[in-house]
């Protein structure tokens, strides 16, 4: 089940500190971009949790960079659950959220480092494209850029 997150669940934290956690090795700190609890309720921000056996085991979150633009952002799989479509669903659920309310591109990073290959992959598949920076977002050999037009519902 996907639903839009509830900020005072302490599932929710505890599964957005495991996604930090997880980022802290792979990159010195200008360079790790995943946002936090704090970061994740400011405006312009939508983030969904993927549920199973009142578990959660998925987020994925929209955040606005400019007219009908916006970033994909906090999207995390539970290692216990990587394979079994959560990540699928979540990017299908953000992208008919997005396309409901008018956006027409979306983008993200994710790092270049080996450690995101598969991150890299399954983008890849679902129509995203290497892409320069965007928004507040610098050349970065630590970084992967990458954006689709919103597909026709």
């Amino acid at each position: 089940m996907i639903h839009r997150a509830h900020f005072t669940d302490p599932r929710l934290a505890a599964f957005l500190q495991a996604h930090l956690d997880d980022m802290e090795p792979t990159a010195p700190p200008a360079s790790r971009h995943a946002l936090d609890l704090d970061d994740l309720q400011r405006d312009g921000v939508r983030l969904w949790v993927a549920t199973a056996a009142d578990r959660l085991v998925g987020t994925a979150a929209l955040a606005a960079l400019g007219e009908r633009h916006e970033e994909l952002k906090s999207m995390r799989t539970d290692p216990q659950v990587r394979g079994q479509g959560v990540a699928s669903r979540l990017l299908a659920h953000a992208l008919d959220d997005a396309r409901s309310r008018g956006v027409e591109r979306i983008s993200l990073e994710t790092g270049s480092m080996e450690f995101f290959a598969p991150a890299r992959s399954f983008y890849a598949r679902a129509g995203f494209t290497s892409c320069p920076p965007f928004g507040s977002y610098v050349v970065d050999p630590n970084s992967t850029f990458m954006t689709m037009a919103v597909p026709p519902g």
